[in-house]
């Protein structure tokens, strides 16, 4: 099975490879502002001119480069989850032999104000139906799209089970290099980056609690205070990179819980399509999980809230869980963590 998905974790690679060439080429040549409009609302998420490009390339793509005898249901930002997109087109529910989770741009607030880098995303799983999960996807890959004034591209792509392959892309020459990025094993959080997703105002300060008193209960208080630093870089993929890349120890997203304990509809949370490659995470040695330890299982759409936590090691895991369990069953009502998983 090892040596099948290795043809599609290289089609994969290479459909990163195409939309990050297109979405670079498209900002090089674009007009003053007209990437950083709002031009549509969907269920998923807030439409910018910057999407656009990533959406019309992958369907080009999957035209051109899918191979015929692997008929695949694409789920992904931009198409709404009551329709059915294929490869061949008109499949049948039954004929399809995987389902295809793609973001064609994680991170577009950043990179339509070239601030950082934003990333592909795109993972598949066997089969199709609503039965699947996260937990199902087998391989998948995720590329950089680097701000202007950034030489080198990352892509790291793998296989469940696997080595990872990593390299970095010469953006000016096409050079690319072998990389060997991986988590740290330090099990030490202070000195080192943990942050929790708060990067819109709403429910900031009650996030914050929660971020406090668990930095209450994992560090004791001395003179200089506690020496945790935060990085809010608004894209999940880029999230878990750090971690992946060893510059992260831990690095979580709890709005979803917050947002329901306070009564908030409709604000930005993480959805599937951006934590499609998280299980890489894993074959780096990481961990990614549900807060209480337990797998990321959200389904494969692109509108349900996910839950997730990223640590850089299993024995920095067992110390940070247990209290973050504690904070979330002081703060959350049990109904609503019950509502996401919690056991």
């Amino acid at each position: 099975m090892t040596g099948e998905l290795e043809r599609f974790r290289r089609l994969l690679a290479e459909l990163g490879d195409h939309l990050r060439d297109t979405v670079v080429a498209a900002r090089m040549v674009a007009a003053p502002g007209s990437l950083t409009g709002v031009v549509d609302e969907v269920d998923a998420d807030v439409i910018y001119g910057i999407d656009r490009i990533g959406d019309g390339a992958v369907l080009g793509w999957f035209d051109d480069h899918w191979p015929a005898d692997e008929p695949v249901r694409l789920v992904m930002e931009g198409i709404d989850d009551h329709r059915s997109v294929t490869f061949p087109a008109g499949v049948e529910p039954q004929d399809l032999a995987w389902t295809c989770l793609i973001d064609p741009i994680d991170g577009t607030r950043n990179l339509m104000f070239d601030k950082r880098s934003a990333w592909v995303l795109a993972a598949l799983a066997p089969g199709a139906g609503p039965h699947l999960t996260l937990d199902d996807l087998v391989v998948g890959a995720m590329t950089e799209i680097p701000v202007v004034k950034q030489w080198r591209a990352d892509q790291i792509s793998g296989i469940r089970h696997c080595d990872l392959v990593s390299s970095g892309l010469d953006v000016r020459t096409s050079r690319r290099i072998t990389l060997h990025d991986r988590p740290t094993t330090s099990t030490e959080l202070t000195h080192g980056f943990a942050s929790f997703a708060h990067a819109f105002p709403d429910a900031k300060a009650f996030l914050a609690r929660l971020d406090q008193d668990l930095w209450e209960a994992l560090i004791p208080a001395g003179p200089r205070g506690r020496a945790v630093f935060e990085d809010q870089y608004v894209c999940s993929a880029g999230q878990l990179h750090e971690v992946l890349t060893g510059r992260d120890r831990l690095v979580g997203d709890l709005r979803p819980l917050a947002y329901a304990q306070l009564g908030l509809e409709g604000r930005p949370v993480c959805h599937p399509y951006d934590v499609c490659t998280g299980f890489l995470l894993a074959e780096a040695g990481g961990v990614f999980e549900d807060p209480w330890g337990g797998p990321v299982r959200a389904p494969l759409d692109t509108t349900s809230a996910v839950l997730w936590i990223a640590y850089a090691n299993p024995r920095l895991a067992a110390i940070v869980r247990p209290a973050l369990v504690e904070v979330l069953a002081h703060h959350i009502d049990p109904t609503i963590l019950g509502a996401f998983g919690a056991p």
